[in-house]
């Protein structure tokens, strides 16, 4: 095994102005299991093949354990790839798909038997030894990619969106047995994924890139709970933080959040943060999850000074939650979660309490996060 270490690493397609990937400065430990996540087009792929040598290097080094590989074909890189498609000889069986690899690289015919049958039994494949591609699901066949790598006992495992073509109860299934692989190889892991949920389950660390750049690099909870901008937040979580507009006020000697729709009393020690952050407090975009937004009788008695009112737009039920998109008068709607038998009629004015204490707040022209939720992670 092998930790990975990108020194600022660039990547120009066509001598294009702007990098594809820009100024990618990462060290992934040993045994680490890292996500790279984020829309289409932000880079997160390429940066993948960078690694896999698939893709050279334009400018900046990569390291593989303290071998520089920038010129290393990829054969000779010790790592295994799982990709999308899976890309399964259809002529040759599971067990010759899974020892191809080995057998050209010369691996004694017991060693092969005894690697195969090892990965075979992790993955619980080992019935389907003798099957060709075309005999499996998409399960199985996805299973069978993975375990032709296990069997390279790489340095590393790299894997672009294999669970992609799955259905959602499957692609749930193989989630949970390659974070219960991973744990069980220990190997140096890079997984890339457009899918959050995929990336908050199972990455040790995750890196939220957009536009060919890293946004923010951090394990699943405190990127959730600290974003460090706008894009972060809102990218990280279903639904997707909500977003307010508005100021920061002050009326004799108590400080407010507040816009044409509602005024919300700060707590002390976040309007004494905002004073001492420099930042224009005229133009400030208050950051809220969902599940901080509370609509008991509690939370109306013990948080008057935070409350919002607004009209009920729309429900969605999820099974055991009901997702509420109230209309407060701003371009979007403010989406909390409910238990779902909560009573909420369409088109009924209700009122909310916004727990400004688990707020966060950013600099509505930068984007950048002002104060970010308490370290506790309440």
């Amino acid at each position: 095994m092998a930790g990975v270490k990108f020194h600022h690493v660039y990547k120009f397609y066509n001598k294009e102005d702007r990098p594809s990937v820009e100024d990618f400065h990462l060290d992934i430990e040993d045994g680490e299991f890292l996500v790279l996540v984020g829309p289409s087009g932000c880079g997160k792929t390429t940066t993948l093949r960078m690694l896999a040598g698939l893709e050279d290097v334009s400018r900046g080094d990569i390291y593989i354990g303290d071998k520089y590989i920038n010129y290393v074909s990829p054969k000779n890189r010790d790592i295994a790839m799982v990709f999308q498609n899976y890309a399964l000889y259809p002529n040759l069986s599971v067990f010759e798909n899974m020892a191809l690899g080995l057998k050209l690289r010369k691996v004694a015919k017991h060693e092969v038997q005894l690697r195969v049958d090892r990965a075979a039994k992790i993955l619980e494949i080992g019935a389907l030894l003798g099957k060709r591609p075309n005999q499996l699901s998409g399960g199985q066949k996805q299973r069978v990619a993975l375990g032709r790598a296990i069997v390279r006992e790489p340095q590393v495992f790299l894997m672009d969106e294999p669970l992609s073509n799955l259905d959602a109860k499957l692609r749930t299934q193989t989630r949970a047995e390659l974070i219960k692989l991973h744990s069980q190889l220990q190997t140096t892991a890079v997984y890339v994924t457009h899918d959050q949920t995929e990336a908050m389950t199972m990455g040790t660390r995750i890196v939220v890139m957009k536009d060919g750049r890293i946004q923010q690099v951090a394990p699943p909870q405190q990127l959730y709970d600290r974003p460090v901008n706008m894009f972060v937040a809102g990218f990280i979580g279903s639904p997707q933080m909500n977003f307010i507009e508005g100021q920061m006020t002050e009326r004799e000697g108590d400080y407010y959040f507040e816009n044409k729709r509602m005024r919300l009393a700060l707590p002390a020690q976040t309007a004494g943060l905002l004073k001492r952050s420099g930042v224009n407090l005229r133009n400030l975009v208050l950051g809220i999850r969902p599940e901080h937004i509370l609509m008991s009788a509690h939370a109306h008695e013990t948080y008057p000074q935070w409350k919002v009112s607004g009209i009920v737009e729309m429900k969605e039920l999820m099974g055991a939650d009901t997702f509420v998109f109230l209309g407060i008068g701003q371009t979007k709607d403010l989406i909390f979660r409910v238990e779902a038998h909560t009573q909420v009629q369409l088109q009924e004015r209700i009122e909310v309490v916004v727990l400004l204490d688990k707020a966060v707040f950013f600099e509505k022209e930068s984007g950048k996060a002002i104060l970010a939720a308490r370290d506790d992670g309440r």
